[in-house]
């Protein structure tokens, strides 16, 4: 919730020639508005513009054609950028579906001294890995977060749902909605919707209207909730922010570089 509040100067009375014709008008304060403004401060992480340095480093990170330039990159930049920085350089090549380097990164990322276990992070690797059919590498991270100490919450247990949908293993999906429940994690409607439209179009009619059925439980208003379900629609990627396309990164990432090497010059 915004918090807002104005300084007031106060200063001793003196003497001045009075103007024989003042003018009325209200004095203006300044004023003082929180940075807070409404909802839940989003991780410091998830910034809305990449930085000088982020950008750089992802570009040559997708520059780096070989294993000893690779290296020299992670040496040279990326283990030099501050931990914002190196966040949104994993969130920006997940967006550019590098998966590869996302990968490296992520791993870099679970050897710096700073790194706690991370729900949000895990998710986004099985999200990505999912869209990629990857079921054995999904599997992975969903153990490798419960071996850190995390549990899975409703995202996590969501992603997985969808990654074994991409492969046909409905089963399987079935089976980690149940654990979902089970564990105390309530499903909500990007799980329900996920797993509604997937049964259905996989042809499993009393799947899907068992969860639909359950629906009523999880959401407030069902029918609506339903209904929307129904549409056929694509929705945009949420987490495309900065830049349309990858071409369109290396377009602005090129153009800053050039800058920046004109200054120094």
């Amino acid at each position: 919730m915004a918090t807002e509040f104005s300084l007031r100067f106060q200063f001793p009375q003196l003497r001045f020639h009075q103007n024989p014709h003042p003018q009325t008008r209200k004095p203006k304060f300044p004023k003082i508005v929180c940075g807070l403004r409404g909802g839940t401060r989003k991780p410091l992480w998830r910034s809305r513009v990449l930085s000088t340095e982020a950008i750089q480093a992802v570009q040559s990170l997708k520059l780096a054609k070989s294993s000893m330039k690779l290296e020299e990159v992670f040496s040279s930049k990326v283990s030099r950028l501050l931990k914002s920085d190196l966040m949104d350089t994993l969130a920006e090549l997940q967006r550019q579906r590098e998966f590869e380097l996302s990968l490296k990164v992520f791993e870099f990322i679970r050897k710096e001294v700073w790194y706690k276990p991370d729900l949000s992070l895990y998710s986004d690797m099985i999200m990505m890995v999912g869209k990629r059919k990857l079921i054995e590498t999904a599997e992975i991270f969903f153990s490798e977060l419960k071996e850190e100490g995390l549990e899975p919450d409703t995202r996590v247990y969501t992603e997985m749902i969808g990654a074994y949908l991409q492969v046909g293993m409905t089963e399987k999906a079935m089976e980690t909605y149940g654990l979902m429940k089970v564990s105390g994690c309530v499903p909500d409607e990007l799980t329900l919707t996920i797993l509604i439209r997937n049964l259905e179009k996989a042809g499993e009619e009393e799947l899907a209207k068992r969860v639909k059925k359950e629906s009523e439980e999880y959401v407030d208003s069902p029918r609506k909730f339903l209904a929307e379900v129904e549409k056929k629609y694509v929705q945009k990627d949420d987490r495309s922010t900065l830049f349309d396309s990858s071409q369109n990164f290396t377009k602005i990432a090129t153009l800053l570089l050039k800058n920046i090497y004109t200054t120094k010059r």
